[in-house]
């Protein structure tokens, strides 16, 4: 390919990545916005074209031309815990790929009014969907949207042209976590829930809930944390000092982690007196002694079924959607969890900080 440059001192235009590509400037829009029936050697061609050229499609030209902006609005809560941040990183991965820049609202907990808000701020930026990535329960959103939207791990709670719903699957993952300990031949499996504002909280619960009750096991009582590692420890204290505790289920890894420590300085041993499990297989899991046992939140899965769903609800307005596919369940099985090796009662247990 022979290099043509443009106009002396001008940024290069589309005539220019056709002149090089040798195609026409209708092939290269139809190249750079992404549609289909280009052949690969065509499309690869435009594309080293304008990598040569340093050429850029004119974002403001497209949306004219378009009708829309390309650009995906997110609302999420602004905390740094590792649920929320990692979904909106896997949602900020799934829009690029799918050539969408997104454009992201933090939202305070506390602030009732504050998802109307958001929606509202994004769709004065002109925004052609919108992801609702809000795991706290503030109350009912009164609110008419006009362009689709995505609702991840909560109640869709809108209005308007289109509002789809993709879930992380905490419930099933619960009842994973359950199952598994009641496999392991352990009478019932005590809860450390977290706070019930939460969403999540509320499906990690019920799927715990769920398990027992299938399987016709009184259900202890629900203690409650606040996702952090210092509420799993205060639970975990209190748990050390019950002889029929052998098995525990925490709402995430913190709390799990703040409870293998109470209990191991309570001298109980981690997982021949209590096993514990987790939930979300935070990167630091693999890595504590002992290793827990968790499992694994499919953010990234979730992202690009639930971005896959909205891009087409934006770009093919007029047709049906798929419901959203399963999210796959993985349990991830470590050192923190083992049958029971006496019967809930049967013997005393160590005294805390004996």
């Amino acid at each position: 390919m022979t290099r043509t440059a443009g106009r002396a001192g001008s940024a290069p235009r589309s005539v220019d990545v056709a002149r090089l590509a040798g195609v026409s400037q209708k092939t290269v829009s139809r190249v750079l916005n992404g549609e289909r029936y280009v052949s690969d050697d065509v499309r690869r061609r435009v594309l080293a074209a304008a990598g040569e050229l340093g050429y850029r499609l004119n974002g403001a030209a497209r949306a004219l031309a378009s009708g829309r902006t390309r650009s995906i609005g997110v609302v999420t809560l602004g905390t740094a815990l590792y649920g929320p941040a990692s979904l909106l990183i896997g949602v900020e991965r799934a829009a690029r790929d799918a050539g969408y820049a997104l454009r992201v609202v933090n939202t305070l907990e506390g602030d009732p009014g504050g998802v109307a808000g958001a929606v509202e701020s994004l769709l004065e930026q002109g925004v052609d969907g919108i992801v609702v990535s809000e795991p706290i329960d503030e109350g009912p959103v009164s609110l008419t949207v006009d362009v689709p939207v995505l609702v991840l791990g909560a109640p869709a709670a809108f209005g308007g042209a289109r509002t789809l719903a993709a879930g992380v699957g905490a419930e099933l993952l619960a009842r994973a976590a359950t199952g598994h300990l009641l496999d392991l031949g352990h009478a019932t499996v005590h809860h450390l829930a977290g706070p019930q504002r939460w969403f999540a909280a509320r499906d990690r619960l019920a799927g715990w809930r769920g398990v027992l009750a299938a399987r016709g096991i009184e259900e202890p009582a629900v203690l409650q944390g606040d996702w952090s590692a210092a509420s799993g420890y205060a639970v975990g204290r209190e748990l050390a000092a019950r002889r029929d505790c052998t098995a525990v289920f925490a709402a995430n890894d913190d709390m799990a982690i703040g409870v293998v420590r109470a209990l191991t300085e309570a001298g109980l041993s981690v997982p021949d007196d209590v096993s514990v499990v987790g939930f979300d297989d935070i990167p630091v899991a693999a890595y504590v002694t002992p290793p827990l046992t968790t499992v694994r939140q499919p953010f990234d899965a979730v992202a690009r079924e639930g971005l896959r769903l909205l891009v087409r609800a934006i770009e093919k307005p007029d047709t049906d959607l798929p419901p959203p596919a399963d999210p796959p369940v993985d349990l991830v099985v470590r050192a923190s969890t083992a049958p029971p090796r006496r019967v809930v009662g049967s013997l005393p247990l160590p005294a805390p900080g004996a």
